[in-house]
Formats: C-alpha cells, structure tokens, sequence
C-alpha cells in the first residue's frame, strides 16, 4: 500500500522523511523550478520515492535540508533526464549525488527511438501518464491538485522503470556503458560554469553586427537583466532577442517600436531608449572586437583519421541500434582526429572500444 504524503513544509515532517530515506534501499528523484515565471530561477520543489512512499518537500519553506541531502547521498538516486535537475541541484544548494542511475540514459543505451518518461512508462509499465502541467508556476502555494498530481508521477513509477531498463541494459551487455555515462554526468554537472563577461552577452545572430551595434547589444543585455531581476521575469518575457539584435543592427528602438509590449510602464521605454545611447557613445576604441572564430583546417592525416573514425562509428551504431552521437558527437571526433591523445578526455572507455581508438 503507497502512502502519497502532502507537501512537506514542517521540520518534523522532513526528519521523518529524512530518516526513512536513510534506511530505504532505493531512492528516486525530480525536481521543479519556476523557470518559466520568476528570475533567476530557484528550486521550488522535491519529489523523492521510496519503497511505497512519495514526497514532496517543499525547499521554499526555509526549512534546513542538511539532514535530507545526507539521506540523499546515501544512494544511487534513480532520475529520469537527470542533466537539468543535478545542475539546478548543485547550483541551489551545492548537493552533488554519490551516483544516479538515469533512465532517460538507459533507455537512449538500450536503442529506444523515445525516451520520453511519460512514453517509457507506457512502454514498459503499461501506464499512461497525464503529462498537463509542465509550465505551471512551481513557486505558487498551495500547490493544486493536479500540479501535485504531476510533480509525484515523475517519480511514481521511476524504480519499476529502472529496473526494465537495468535487465535490459545487462541483457545487451551495456550495463557498464551505462555506469560509465552516469559517472560522467555527475561529474560534469558539479563543475561551476565561469562567468565570462565577454560572451555572456553576445546573442545568437550577433557575429553578424558591427563593433557599435554589439556596443549597443551589451548595454541592452544588461539592461535586460536589470529589468528581469526587478521584475522577478524571465529575461525573454522582458525583450525578445530578435528585437534587441535589431534595435543593436538599427542602432534605435524606432525599428521595433510597434513590436514592444504595450503594457510596458513608461519608465521601462525611457530605460530602454537610454540603455541604446549608452551603447551609441562607446568611443570607438572601446567598442567589442567581434569574435574570430578559429577554423583550424585538418591536415590530410587528421581528415583521413576522422572519416575513418566517423564511418566506423556509423557502422557500429547500426549494427547495435544506437544513434550515432551516442557513441561519440562531431566534436569528440575532431578533437580526436586532431590529437589522439585527446581520446581519454573526450571519450570514455566504452566509446574507445567500440571505435578501437587506443586511450
């Protein structure tokens, strides 16, 4: 018999939980933010899984969740597309798993086409999900029936799911495959991402501009922020990118005025406008140097190595049902047709042996 708790907001609550999680010999894991509705973005919900129980604690109550982390890290947490929900980890309160097993991971290794939780479910379960709240506004409170609904259904069904797919991936020999892709996805979603202040800025499309229309494009971005912040908006819902490359190529808000939203207050257009000046008096020798992108050509050795690397990867892929990219992206095999000493840091192991490259 499963017992659906309501949303954990109380300290005694969230020991109990905590020290039932400590004891369990599996976990399962997801997590909501309010991406869509609030800037910068937090965590707004937990929901854990555990034999018979599912949780949701509520990381807005200002409860200390030191005691849950430790549980937490007692396990492999089982997640579903587990990239997003590490980084938002991490970031929000610095938590990095032991391990994960990642069903999204599992499925993509064991050759599905859709690895889409709600499809896997059915797939495997014979279940079907009611996927209708994805963008709902995870910070409001109460949480409504059916956000709460959803929320616990991306972990309900998340250890059956796991072990199909664990079976399956033994069954194929690809077990460790899957341990080596998981390790190296923790690993890189614990790294802290610098800040570079001479790119952050630089929108898709800006290549295209002169040195005083990225002028312009930096202040607007920053004046973007600026205004998201003291809205609590994400920065698109402030200006649309197409509009601030076109008022940085025009150098005037008048080439999109009719476009910007009318309800704007008049004090968001002043800004707007004077952000644009600002960006319009650079002095020349201050203005952005546009960024030379380094077109390293191959030499007749490297070009030979990557086709033959890229073909034999095709044809390893085909015959085990993979996507390609699975087995190493374009990027992997130009780093390594350029250097083959690069292979231990592109690849893993099990890419090294299907493509018979020496680490």
């Amino acid at each position: 018999m499963s017992s659906d708790g309501g949303l954990i907001a109380q300290a005694d609550r969230l020991a109990e939980i905590a020290e039932r999680l400590a004891e369990a010999p599996w976990a399962g894991l997801d997590t909501e933010a309010d991406s869509l509705h609030a800037y910068p973005e937090k965590l707004c919900l937990l929901q854990i899984a555990i034999p018979n129980r599912y949780e949701l604690v509520d990381p807005l109550a200002g409860l200390d969740l030191a005691p849950l982390w430790n549980a937490l890290g007692r396990h492999e947490l089982i997640l579903h597309g587990a990239d997003y929900d590490l980084r938002m980890l991490r970031r929000s309160a610095g938590f990095v798993p032991r391990s994960i097993f990642d069903t999204m991971l599992a499925a993509r290794l064991t050759g599905h086409s859709q690895f889409g939780l709600t499809h896997l479910v059915l797939r495997h379960l014979g279940i079907r999900l009611e996927k209708g709240a994805q963008k709902s506004d995870w910070g409001r409170r109460p949480l409504t029936e059916r956000m709460r609904a959803y929320a616990l259904n991306d972990v309900r069904h998340l250890e059956p799911l796991a072990a199909r797919l664990r079976a399956e991936l033994e069954r194929q020999g690809r077990l460790e495959w899957h341990r080596e892709c998981c390790a190296e996805l923790v690993k890189e979603c614990a790294q802290t991402v610098e800040r570079d202040p001479a790119r952050e800025w630089r929108l898709g499309g800006s290549e295209r501009l002169s040195r005083s229309g990225l002028a312009v494009l930096r202040e607007l971005y920053y004046w973007r922020e600026k205004e998201a912040r003291a809205a609590n908006r994400p920065p698109f819902f402030i200006l649309d990118p197409r509009w601030m490359l076109e008022i940085a190529r025009s150098g005037g808000v008048e080439a999109v005025a009719d476009r910007l939203p009318r309800r704007w207050p008049s004090m968001r257009h002043r800004s707007l406008a004077a952000a644009v000046e600002r960006g319009l008096s650079v002095p020349p020798a201050d203005q952005p140097e546009p960024l030379r992108q380094r077109h390293q050509r191959f030499t007749r050795a490297q070009q030979l190595r990557y086709h033959e690397w890229e073909q034999r990867r095709d044809r390893r892929a085909r015959a085990l049902g993979l996507d390609p990219s699975l087995i190493a992206s374009r990027s992997m095999l130009v780093a390594v047709a350029r250097d083959e000493s690069a292979a231990d840091r592109v690849l893993m192991r099990w890419q090294r042996d299907l493509l018979g490259i020496a680490g």
